[in-house]
């Protein structure tokens, strides 16, 4: 009697097993798709947000929805109206200052390497040389890295066209997807969708306002110790401060080598603003800005964005607040509150902040009475 079942649950284990595995196989490669069809939904939100203004005023959303990214194209263009300039000055003075900068970095690699100045160059040379001599090993990466850019420049051109139709005419998509859930749980399916749109919105305007503010304190910061092309790196830094906490980690290494060329001084001035602009960031920014408007706690955030990148790449970091927030989102509305509904309890949602008083009285059991003299199941009693 035990050989079968024992027979039995090795063939179950053998099954499970497979089909963990193909599991694994079908999510990388759809890792890539699933993130393209996060960003749509992220760019078709504020267009959709614009066609419904505009609707208000008898505007069709067609026209709504294209006047909202046009508005947007504008932003960015007047951005970069604004810091073009600069940064073609500043790009000038960095290609006339190339050869000093090259002798200025030969000269601190030598300093850390107890090697002379003459050595280093030789060996930079010997490794120029290498590709010169093989122009496959240069032109073969270069090749696939326009390639690249090319699909990149494709994939968001594809991308801001399905949002518009998705901005026009939102309501089938909806739809479609309420009419996989059950008719009973419709109504909660919509609920859910609705705080997923509300987080992600919070987000997008929680991005922005890091964007602006850590792009002005590094700005000010760089031009006041004299750094040269500050706006240059303040601006690299704030694009990559999409990415919670380690972002600005990232943006910090490009001046801080540059500021190495003048001085070990100027790269302990550049690094010293880095931290402390990071420490208001990760100590204001977001947990006053983003947690408040995503609802989630900063070290879930910090946390969940090396989850996303271990499983998404580094194409998710950009996107991985809106892919935590929904996790949360989801495990709490489809697991945490059903669990508690069937055991009396309020539910404590870990997007909401609350007092301790309230977490300690949360923590206390409170009595069930019969579940249909209960508000919505939820160990509330209805007076």
């Amino acid at each position: 009697m035990s050989e079968p079942f024992n027979a039995r649950v090795l063939y179950r284990a053998v099954l499970l097993a497979a089909g963990l595995l193909v599991l694994g196989l079908l999510f990388r490669q759809l890792a890539t798709l699933l993130i393209a069809v996060l960003m749509t939904v992220l760019i078709s939100i504020p267009l959709t947000g614009a066609a419904n203004r505009l609707e208000r005023y008898r505007v069709p959303r067609a026209i709504g929805a294209a006047a909202g990214l046009l508005a947007g194209i504008a932003v960015i263009a007047l951005l970069f109206w604004a810091l073009i300039p600069s940064f073609v000055d500043q790009t000038n003075d960095f290609i006339d200052e190339v050869p000093g900068i090259v002798d200025d970095l030969t000269a601190s690699v030598a300093d850390i390497t107890g090697s002379e100045p003459e050595v280093v160059g030789h060996d930079v040379q010997d490794f120029l040389e290498g590709y010169a001599d093989d122009p496959d090993r240069f032109l073969g990466p270069l090749t696939s890295i326009g390639f690249n850019i090319a699909a990149a420049l494709g994939a968001i051109v594809f991308m801001v066209i399905t949002a518009m139709y998705i901005a026009i005419r939102p309501w089938p998509l909806v739809d479609g997807i309420l009419s996989l859930v059950p008719p009973a749980r419709r109504e909660h399916g919509r609920e859910i969708m609705g705080r997923l749109r509300a987080s992600w919105v919070g987000w997008m305007q929680g991005v922005v306002a890091d964007m602006v503010i850590s792009g002005v304190l590094l700005y000010l910061g760089l031009t006041i110790i004299g750094l040269e092309f500050a706006i240059f790196f303040a601006v690299l830094t704030a694009l990559l401060v999409v990415i919670p906490y380690f972002g600005a980690i990232v943006g910090a290494l490009p001046p801080t080598l540059f500021a190495l060329t003048d001085s070990p001084e100027q790269a302990l001035l550049v690094l010293a603003i880095y931290v402390g602009v990071q420490q208001v960031e990760g100590n204001l920014l977001i947990p006053l800005i983003m947690s408040n408007r995503v609802r989630l706690h900063p070290a879930l955030i910090a946390i969940g964005v090396l989850v996303v990148g271990q499983l998404f790449g580094f194409v998710g970091l950009f996107v991985a607040v809106p892919i935590i927030s929904m996790a949360v989102i989801l495990s709490e509305e489809l697991w945490v509150k059903p669990t508690e509904e069937r055991h009396g309890l309020r539910p404590a949602s870990p997007l909401e902040p609350v007092s301790p008083e309230a977490a300690a009285a949360e923590r206390e059991p409170r009595p069930v009475t019969d579940p249909a003299q209960t508000e919505r199941g939820r160990g509330l009693p209805v007076e």
